[in-house]
């Protein structure tokens, strides 16, 4: 896997991933940038959203759960002092179908949190305590 990961200007930067995508990186005025993309800490609670919610899904979808939508919602905390790590994260999952079994999204939710999320497991692995929870919606 690769990227790059380009000044533009201020704290502005282009990162483009080894597959050809690209996003834009941008600090808040008070440290020189212009509030044109996520922060690098968000992009990377953002990316830890994605890997597990993804894991979530092809789970479900593979125990042939009826799911309709799936939402990851995360909340952070960070350190005080520098470097300002995250110190907690907690991912809601609200998962949307017709018939959803608790189990299924119970078991899904987990075995992404303990096996699969290579995001989640690597932050925990360095000292992140991840929480997760999970609701069910009927539809």
């Amino acid at each position: 896997m690769k990227a790059s990961v380009r000044w533009t200007e201020g704290r502005q930067f282009v990162a483009e991933s080894g597959s050809g995508h690209s996003v834009v990186i941008d600090g808040p005025p008070d440290h020189g940038g212009r509030n044109t993309g996520p922060r690098p800490m968000e992009m990377l609670l953002m990316g830890m959203g994605a890997c597990t919610a993804f894991d979530v899904l092809e789970i479900l979808e593979k125990s042939r759960a009826p799911v309709s939508d799936c939402t990851a919602s995360l909340e952070a905390e960070r350190a005080d002092s520098v470097p300002s790590v995250f110190t907690r994260i907690h991912v809601h999952f609200t998962v949307t179908g017709k018939g959803l079994k608790e189990s299924q999204v119970k078991r899904a939710v987990a075995l992404s949190a303990e096996k699969y999320c290579s995001a989640s497991i690597m932050l925990v692995r360095g000292g992140v305590e991840v929480s997760h929870s999970y609701e069910i919606v009927e539809g």
